[in-house]
């Protein structure tokens, strides 16, 4: 069977143009071409909407780098003049939603100066920047700056699956056939007898097409419920004073956005503030290198990532007056390329459709020459009558139901149903696919690697042991923190305390009802929980003192440095992140009385040890240190040694329930379970044997020494590799590619984070693990 299915191969992500269009072209026996190929990729519109694509990018790509010269020559000279609509000046705004869309589409900094900047702009848009919208006023700007949703193809109604339904071939024959058999029988036969033949036919006919319309039609509900699910999508967001989570769908002119490496940027916008902020601009402009987003180039565009820093932004264009919502417009033309399944299927009917025919075909000439030698023996040739031409008729309709049974026509769609099927039931498992071929492929997985935090672990975290000024202390909430107070001095718990709230990408907030909550990354949450528990105030540490710089954490550097200003003048940096790095850029260490000290090589060895013991304990370790900037020709420039070590903390993330009886079962069913982390190596093996992964005869290795390995080295080594820690975003890449090429693995990834996406990328299957997934990672590899 496989050397008639060569032509109907494809693979299950990223297949050529040219595979698609070969298996296209080998279908012959169709009855219906517009219901075998409705869930199949339409190549035709996908060439149109890359073109449309490359368009609009050429547009955006000419605004970003020619700018004014071009749109002036674009727009045949002169700027555009906007006018705001009564019913805007009456609800108090001044200026134009196409004059805004303009100003930050075409990357206008003259428009925004003519403005008054910023601050003009918020006015006019009537927000404050502290405060941001208020609810009250949302339906307003909805109807003057419209919705942040974007224009889709219309959902199909029954009856244009009806309609499609009557479009098969065989049916059509069968309804000529039926229209000759009343015509021919009611002379004949007369009423009611010649309506039998004809009239069973229609009514055979009518229970067919509405048999496959509704089923058709069921399959279409179940698509559009998950392609509800896809596209839910929450940012944070300033609202009424406070900070909040909503539907990138209720975002509207003049909110204030919250964004974080990882986030997709929901909307046009400006800059308000933001540390180190990079932005991917390639979906959009096509350019691959990454843009600097600051007050010098404050303008963010929709559907573009946010690859490293943290910031705000000012919503100023929303939904289809962005260039993303006529970009998503064309994206949605083509559809989805179809699973090798589904092909495969596709080349299995046709062939089944060759066999029916040739049988049918041969049916059809058997009756005939059978009833024509019956004839000549009744010598009856030459005499012909209606009820000949009936039996004719009768015979060829026979000839026509064999096609009609014998092509399975129904094959591929049937295998699309019953992948949705197991779309739906992994939803209720709360497992989101956003590609049928992931559903398909699952089943052959040979090799999962998983990330650690947040995909076997809860990702709920809290501060269990610290060691500071020589004392190692276990924490266990309020009296734990009440005793750690008395046992250092105040000005070792000033330095503490704004060595949490000064270096931290995440916040700490006031509810409606007053009461704190921490918005951030688990790690960063577990931090200023424990600076809170000490009695620390975030509001006024930061009112105290003033941020000059940070460099935010990512997966490369491993941590996260910052300089503040301190009240008295003095420059002071701050430094957090994995323990062995931090550690290897201290010098010195303070002491009981908040003094920097040498640190010499035997405390060295011993805070390594300590560092060991909570890692050998699964708890993940972090390092928190301070330096005094004395150069101020440097001032803006963050340190990289001469640290004085603070603190080691040891961070618990308790194992998820029921991850040791999945990895057994994988184990059970033959599947290798990987763990790819970032964390340290003791800390990485404890949760590794905890979970079962690791077992005697498996390698646990550092990424450092992957990376160092030869290609050979590689090929030998990665078989038994059961625990990678310290690894680089590159490093799983190589191990996942490694392993689908070099040994020929069925490779499933599992991940949350934006460093996981390239690997996520390169898996046969990947899975971003749920709520902690960043858009990044998420938006396109959630399953599949």
């Amino acid at each position: 069977m496989e050397r008639y299915l060569k032509d109907f191969d494809v693979q299950p992500k990223h297949s050529s143009e040219a595979a698609l269009r070969r298996w296209r072209s080998a279908v012959t026996i169709v009855k219906n071409r517009r219901r075998r190929f409705r869930d199949v990729a339409n190549l035709h519109m996908r060439s149109e909407a890359e073109k449309k694509k490359l368009k609009i990018q050429e547009k955006i790509r000419v605004a970003l780098y020619v700018q004014k010269a071009a749109l002036q020559f674009i727009d045949a000279g002169g700027r555009v003049e906007h006018k705001l609509s009564e019913e805007a000046r009456e609800a108090g705004f001044g200026i134009a939603p196409d004059e805004l869309a303009s100003i930050v589409r075409g990357h206008d900094i003259t428009g925004l100066k003519a403005h008054d900047g910023l601050k003009g702009l918020a006015s006019k848009v009537r927000v404050s920047l502290d405060e941001g919208v208020k609810s009250s006023d949302i339906a307003t700007r909805q109807n003057i700056y419209g919705l942040n949703h974007y224009t889709e193809k219309p959902s199909r109604t029954f009856l244009m699956f009806v309609w499609d339904a009557l479009h098969d071939l065989t049916l059509i024959i069968l309804m000529i056939c039926a229209v000759i058999s009343i015509g021919v029988g009611l002379p004949t036969e007369g009423w009611p007898e010649g309506m039998y033949d004809g009239v069973g036919i229609l009514v055979s006919i009518f229970l067919v097409v509405l048999v496959t319309a509704i089923s058709d039609y069921r399959q279409s509900l179940q698509f559009r419920d998950l392609d509800k699910e896809k596209k839910k999508i929450f940012v944070q967001v300033t609202r009424d004073g406070y900070r909040q989570k909503i539907s990138i769908y209720d975002l509207v002119v003049g909110d204030i956005v919250h964004l974080s490496i990882g986030d997709q940027v929901p909307a046009d916008g400006v800059f308000i503030s933001g540390y180190s902020l990079l932005i991917d601009e390639s979906s959009l402009s096509g350019e691959s290198e990454p843009v600097h987003i600051s007050e010098e180039k404050p303008f963010f565009l929709s559907g573009t990532k946010v690859t490293d820093g943290s910031g705000k932004m000012l919503v100023t264009t929303v939904g289809m007056r962005t260039e993303w919502g006529k970009l998503m417009e064309t994206l949605t033309e083509g559809g989805d390329d179809e699973t090798p399944l589904q092909v495969k299927l596709n080349g299995v009917a046709t062939i089944i459709g060759k066999i029916g025919l040739a049988f049918a075909v041969l049916t059809f000439v058997v009756l005939v020459v059978r009833f024509l030698v019956e004839k000549a023996l009744r010598k009856e040739f030459t005499d012909w009558s209606s009820s000949d031409a009936l039996t004719l008729l009768n015979y060829f309709a026979i000839a026509v139901t064999i096609i009609v049974v014998a092509v399975p026509e129904g094959l591929p769609l049937a295998v699309t149903l019953s992948l949705a099927f197991a779309m739906k039931k992994l939803m209720k498992e709360k497992a989101l696919v956003r590609h049928l071929s992931a559903c398909e492929t699952m089943g052959s997985a040979s090799c999962i690697c998983t990330d650690k935090t947040g995909t076997l672990t809860t990702n709920h975290m809290v501060v269990h042991k610290i060691w500071i000024c020589g004392k190692a202390e276990e924490i266990k909430g309020g009296e734990s923190a009440d005793v750690l107070k008395s046992e250092i001095s105040g000005r070792v718990s000033s330095i503490l305390l704004q060595a949490i709230f000064q270096n931290t990408s995440s916040e700490v907030v006031k509810d409606k009802d007053g009461k704190n909550t921490i918005l951030g990354t688990p790690t960063e949450s577990a931090l200023l929980e424990f600076g809170l528990l000490l009695g620390g105030n975030f509001d006024a540490q930061r009112k105290e003192n003033k941020i000059v710089k940070v460099e935010p954490f990512n997966s490369v550097k491993k941590k996260m440095s910052v300089l503040v200003a301190l009240p008295d003048g003095r420059i002071r940096a701050f430094c957090k992140g994995a323990s062995e790095i931090i550690l290897s850029m201290c010098n010195k260490i303070v002491n009981y009385d908040g003094e920097s000290i040498p640190l010499s090589e035997v405390q060295e060895r011993n805070i390594t040890d300590i560092i060991n013991g909570f890692g050998s304990e699964a708890l993940r370790t972090l390092c928190l240190a301070f330096k005094d900037v004395d150069d101020t020709s440097n001032e803006n420039e963050i340190p990289t040694y001469g640290y004085t070590l603070i603190m080691v903390v040891g961070i618990k993330d308790p194992m998820r329930p029921g991850v040791k009886d999945a990895v057994q079962t994988c184990l059970a069913a033959g599947i290798t379970v990987r763990m790819v982390t970032g964390d340290n190596i003791n800390t990485a093996k404890a949760i590794a044997k905890e979970c079962g992964i690791l077992t005697e005869d498996g390698l646990a290795i550092e990424g450092p020494e992957f990376r160092s390995m030869s290609l050979e080295e590689m090929k030998e080594k990665i078989p038994q590799i059961q625990v990678m820690a310290r690894s680089l975003p590159s490093d799983k890449h190589t191990l996942v590619t490694h392993l689908r090429k070099l040994h020929d693995q069925v490779v499933a990834v599992t991940g949350d984070g934006t460093n996981d996406a390239p690997a996520l990328h390169e898996a046969d299957i990947g899975l971003a693990m749920g709520i902690a997934g960043t858009e990044v990672c998420s938006s396109d590899h959630l399953m599949y």
